[in-house]
């Protein structure tokens, strides 16, 4: 049931699908931060590590009121985030990954960064590297013309090259603040995507219906790297190759929509190349025959993308009743977030 929601209330939903310690780690770091008026919905995907056990025992009486949602199966991250976002009593919605950890400051910082826009509708933080505390996770999002969606800046060394207060395309699902009103208004995440590109979509879709995303550099979250499904997980090709298809059937212009193929082509010929000069995301994947297997797992992506064309099409339907900026606008706007094929090739998530 939906609450009316309370005004400066941050409502800060967290997934989770057993991480038990990792879980553990980021609920602390939300009960360290300050100087803001916050609740904490865990939304468990069933579980069967005792990590809801240790959250309710460990933090049930904590600096913020916890909530948990049990499901009894993993419903996939925008599910289990629809059910948070249901039950929050916030007028801000924040996202944090389970396997995030919060630097004090961090929903300050985030609320800070809105000011007096109202048509700031999402707020990006700065995520860096867990591992690597001077690597730069994302800082935002950028966007590639086949509907394959980076984050900005990732891979980099943070030399404080992005420290400046920006308009970005839309923040990452892993550590975001989203304005109520904006959900209520185009709705929350689209549960067909299960997991992987759900942010951009969510995002892209707010930016057609008017609103804006600005970055917060001082809002910092460190980040485990793919800890969800695993660097190397095939699903998680097979998932990230889907969803970037029906993002762009979606969403995208017809005009960019027809060209798809084009752009798809050309990002698998760089990529293979940078493949061969021991660059990028295939990279990752020792040996041809694995490297096969990710093959696969795209081919595999993209039929269940074709499968599901007919219902991303009808949905258009109802972007055009969100609409709020021209085509063209919105061709300037992918222009303006683009990452380029180099960028895109040679880059490792």
């Amino acid at each position: 049931m939906r609450h009316e929601s309370r005004k400066d209330l941050i409502s800060v939903i967290v997934i989770n699908f057993n991480r038990l310690e990792l879980l553990r780690a980021c609920l602390a770091s939300l009960n360290r931060q300050a100087s803001v008026d916050a609740e904490i919905v865990l939304v468990d995907n069933g579980s069967t590590d005792g990590s809801v056990e240790m959250a309710g025992a460990e933090f049930g009486g904590g600096r913020f009121p916890l909530t948990i949602i049990r499901n009894r199966e993993n419903k996939g991250f925008c599910e289990a985030n629809n059910q948070g976002i249901e039950a929050a009593r916030g007028e801000w919605i924040a996202l944090l990954n389970n396997d995030a950890e919060a630097e004090e400051g961090w929903l300050a910082e985030l609320v800070s960064a809105i000011g007096n826009d109202t048509r700031a509708g999402m707020v990006a933080s700065k995520v860096m590297v867990w591992e690597s505390p001077q690597k730069i996770d994302k800082v935002g999002h950028l966007i590639f013309f086949d509907g394959q969606n980076r984050g900005r800046g990732t891979g980099e060394v943070d030399r404080h090259q992005y420290d400046t207060m920006v308009d970005v395309a839309w923040p990452d699902g892993c550590a975001a603040l989203y304005r109520r009103e904006m959900l209520e208004e185009i709705g929350g995440f689209d549960e067909d995507f299960f997991a992987y590109a759900d942010d951009a979509e969510l995002g892209l879709r707010a930016r057609i219906a008017g609103w804006n995303c600005v970055f917060a550099p001082r809002a910092v979250v460190r980040h485990h790297r793919g800890a969800t499904l695993g660097v190397r997980s095939m699903r998680r090709v097979e998932l990230i190759e889907r969803n970037r298809v029906l993002l762009a059937l979606k969403l995208f212009p017809w005009s960019l929509l027809c060209l798809n193929g084009v752009f798809y082509a050309a990002r698998l010929a760089a990529g293979m190349w940078a493949a061969m000069a021991g660059k990028g995301e295939i990279s990752r994947y020792p040996g041809w025959k694995t490297k096969w297997r990710v093959v696969g797992a795209m081919v595999s992506g993209d039929r269940q993308a074709l499968r599901m064309m007919p219902r991303m099409l009808a949905k258009r339907r109802h972007i055009r009743r969100l609409r709020k900026i021209s085509t063209l606008h919105l061709l300037r706007l992918l222009w303006k977030h683009r990452i380029t094929l180099r960028e895109l090739s040679q880059q490792s998530i």
